[in-house]
């Protein structure tokens, strides 16, 4: 670890909301237990930031603020395509054609449920209230998708009897980017004395960086991957008396992206090595592409929140209903290239040729409980939960002139002309839940919360698979269902009103669900046998341990909180590239373990400095292999071996921060922000941690290699890159002045210009691409804040 990462390791806790008066720090309140607790009192490891520490630590997006959290991390796929992870429990990166999959981490807008495994939406953090990390299994509350915790977007509520509102501009430019801003507004309007109207809209314009190498070895496009983010929201809160409470509102978001921010590391179509085709040179942040690549991603969100208070206890009801579509085009021409270089037609290995990927997803889900005042010793809360949703996926490959250039008519072969590969997948999937949750205080000092969980689940698809890459099949049926119970019991001690000691058990789980068939035309024997008949897969499932404690000491100015964890994890859904089929297959791996430590500690000596520290130390690995017999020998599959670290989490994150403030007058004040961030080396799949993943070669004596595929003649009959994501440091300034309610800042993202890799891609089992995901270079603005 160099001496950059020895400084930050061990660093910020955004969990603790600054003190704007005093040096005292503030008390944040939370609901994570689906109540009204303060963050000190939970029970359990819970974290939270105000949008004011957000702009803060200089994130912009969901996978920039993961830095600033202990146990949190997210692989990113480029805007819009982020994978969470917490706590080290990680099955590898989910690729674009696995919509069966499901999320690890629930995802919630307030109390919506909007995650998807691949789609985590990459909603926009103005007019938030706070941001919540909920670490740990939170299958009891937050049912299915919760398995090593929850993420939690908190909005601002309308507020009756208030008028107000807030405007925000920003301007950025880069060492190596295009320009980019954004123009945010929120105002809140009584109507009346029972009621209030909460408006908010927003437009950012994003930075591009990456730019196109052509076969003339010079750059031919500029920062490619420039997008917009379009949104807002408008909530209505109803207040008839004090015991009603309704709120209606609608969320809108719109994300439009102009390619993706990938480093080509090797591509069959330009390379240094070729010798019959032009030799190109693809150096940092550039890529080749042939066609324009993008994402369309439009949300929106529907809900309805019901309360009524009858004293002792109180009926909440939250009704949702998401309609989201997700267009990804990616420029393919390596992969179908690659492909009728193989099957004999080495003169059209350069037919333009996208991928295009259409998700669209309606999800309606109701949840009702009830839960009991805060007085007395007993607090209980007993819900109901039901979700159906319907998703349809479509993946087409359209390659012009490739029917005729081959032959082959794949409008005979269930798909379309000119599209060598289709699959169309229809979802019906539904799910039913009771759960429960008690906290008994008996006595001043102890309390003791259990809970439970039972759900029931049914999927069912229809799959349609054709073209000349594919086995085409029409209508065939799939199901899969489950049901079970996820508990969870804490035991917590209270020795004064500044420490508490936890010890917990609980479980979580995540959904099963259908594999596709792989690509069999692209298969070679041994893959067919391998990966040819894993038809579903089961139900992922966690049992974690922790003993935690909560402290602050000097007057409260001081906040030191620490969690120790061992998480056995059953039947892990590992993805897995399925060799040669260029088909993705998840297993069941079934041991698995992770262990951590996660620790946070936060200090405002006075009223002018705000120090932060918080790191993450995990120990995540495989406790059993996956076999397969091949040629009378058995093989481990793809990489799941026991004792292999499990992909996309580090080993070590860390992250710290440290703020300064002066007054200038009685109004007005000065302030700077400095936040340093470490994450540590990690895997995208697990297939990515063997030997010789990192070769693509026409030798043997290479097991585990890629197949060098010899289109134009290379020089070199090896070639070796990176399979691990190695370590990288980031570090983010800010400061300005502040008076009353306006704010004006300057702010530089990625100081030293830090190229990190952030995930792995690859095309046809690496023989025909393999690129990094990579960061935004260093960038640099201004931003006004007007509240008003």
């Amino acid at each position: 670890m160099h001496k950059k990462s020895i400084l930050i390791a061990g660093l910020l806790a955004p969990t603790l909301v600054l003190a704007q008066e005093g040096s005292i720090i503030d008390e944040i309140i939370v609901t994570a237990q689906k109540r009204e607790t303060a963050l000190q009192d939970v029970p359990f490891s819970v974290a939270a930031a105000s949008e004011q520490q957000i702009r803060d630590s200089g994130a912009t997006n969901v996978v920039d603020l993961a830095r600033n959290f202990a146990s949190l991390t997210i692989a990113d796929l480029g805007p819009g395509q982020s994978q969470v992870a917490i706590r080290g429990i990680s099955a590898g990166q989910v690729i674009r054609d696995q919509p069966g999959v499901k999320e690890q981490v629930g995802i919630y807008l307030d109390e919506s449920p909007i995650s998807i495994a691949l789609f985590t939406p990459d909603l926009d953090f103005f007019d938030l209230e706070r941001f919540e990390v909920l670490r740990g299994p939170q299958g009891t509350l937050f049912g299915a998708g919760s398995l090593s915790g929850t993420l939690r977007y908190i909005t601002a509520q309308p507020k009756l009897g208030e008028f107000g509102g807030s405007v925000e501009l920003s301007a950025a430019d880069g060492s190596d980017t295009s320009f980019g801003g954004a123009v945010k507004g929120a105002i809140n309007l009584p109507m009346g004395e029972i009621a209030a109207l909460r408006i908010v809209g927003y437009y950012n314009e994003l930075q591009g960086f990456m730019d196109v190498k052509g076969l003339n070895n010079e750059v031919v496009d500029e920062d490619v991957d420039t997008g917009s983010k379009t949104g807002g929201r408008i909530a209505l809160t109803i207040q008839p008396n004090d015991s009603i409470t309704i709120t209606p509102r609608i969320v809108y978001q719109k994300l439009d992206t102009d390619g993706f921010p990938r480093i080509d590391e090797f591509n069959i179509l330009a390379n240094p090595y070729t010798t019959t085709q032009p030799a190109v040179t693809i150096g940092d942040r550039q890529q080749y592409v042939q066609l324009e690549e993008g994402l369309e991603d439009d949300f929106m969100l529907a809900d309805l929140k019901m309360e009524f208070d009858f004293g002792r206890v109180a009926l909440t009801s939250v009704s949702s209903y998401t309609d989201r579509e997700v267009i990804v085009t990616r420029d393919a021409t390596s992969l179908t290239g690659s492909v009728s270089f193989d099957i004999g037609f080495p003169d059209i290995v350069r037919l333009d040729s996208a991928l295009v990927d259409t998700t669209k997803l309606k999800a309606f889900s109701q949840e009702f409980r009830l839960t009991s005042s805060s007085d007395g010793p007993i607090e209980w809360l007993i819900g109901a939960f039901y979700q159906d949703v319907d998703r349809d996926y479509s993946q087409y490959l359209p390659t012009p002139g490739w029917d005729d250039a081959t032959g082959i008519d794949n409008s005979t072969l269930n798909a379309v002309t000119d599209s060598p590969f289709f699959s169309g997948l229809d979802y019906q999937f539904k799910q039913f839940a009771l759960f429960g949750e008690a906290t008994w205080h008996f006595s001043d000092m102890w309390a003791l919360t259990a809970g439970v969980r039972y759900y029931d689940f049914d999927e069912d698809r229809i799959l349609n698979f054709g073209g000349a890459f594919a086995d085409p099949t029409v209508d065939l049926p799939g199901s899969t269902s489950s049901d079970g119970f996820s508990p969870r019991a804490i035991l917590a001690f209270n020795p004064s009103d500044d420490v508490q000691l936890t010890a917990q058990v609980s479980r979580g789980f995540r959904l099963g669900g259908i594999n596709d068939p792989i690509n069999l035309p692209l298969c070679s024997p041994e893959d067919v046998l391998i990966f040819g008949n894993q038809q579903t897969f089961g139900d992922e499932t966690v049992w974690n341990y922790e003993l935690g404690a909560k402290m602050q000491f000097a007057d409260r100015r001081v906040t030191f909180n620490v969690a120790a964890f061992y998480s056995d994890i059953e039947d892990l859904q590992a993805t897995t590239d399925a060799g040669t089929c260029s088909s993705r297959i998840v297993f069941n791996v079934p041991k698995a373990r992770s262990v951590g430590v996660e620790a946070e500690l936060f200090a405002r000596p006075n009223d002018n400095w705000d120090f932060g520290l918080a790191a993450t130390w995990v120990n995540a690995e495989l406790k059993s292999s996956v076999t397969s017999t091949s040629g009378g020998q058995t093989v481990v599959v793809s990489g799941l071996a026991e004792g292999k670290q499990l992909p996309t989490a580090p080993e070590l994150q860390a992250v710290a921060s440290v703020g300064y403030s002066v007054d200038f007058s009685s109004d007005m004040e000065g302030f700077a922000n400095l936040t340093l961030q470490y994450v540590g080396s990690s895997f995208s799949q697990f297939g990515d941690n063997t030997d010789n993943f990192g070769v693509i070669t026409s030798q043997t004596g290479f097991p585990g290699s890629a197949r060098l595929i010899p289109y134009g003649a290379p020089n070199t009959s090896l070639i070796r890159f990176g399979a691990e994501l190695p370590a990288y440091d980031l570090g983010n300034l800010r400061f300005g002045v502040r008076k009353d309610q306006w704010e004006l800042a300057a702010f530089v993202n990625n100081l030293w210009d830090e190229q990190a890799y952030l995930a792995l891609d690859r095309e046809r089992g690496r023989s025909a691409r393999v690129g990094y995901l990579t960061n935004m270079p260093r960038t640099y603005g201004l931003s006004f804040h007007l509240g008003f």
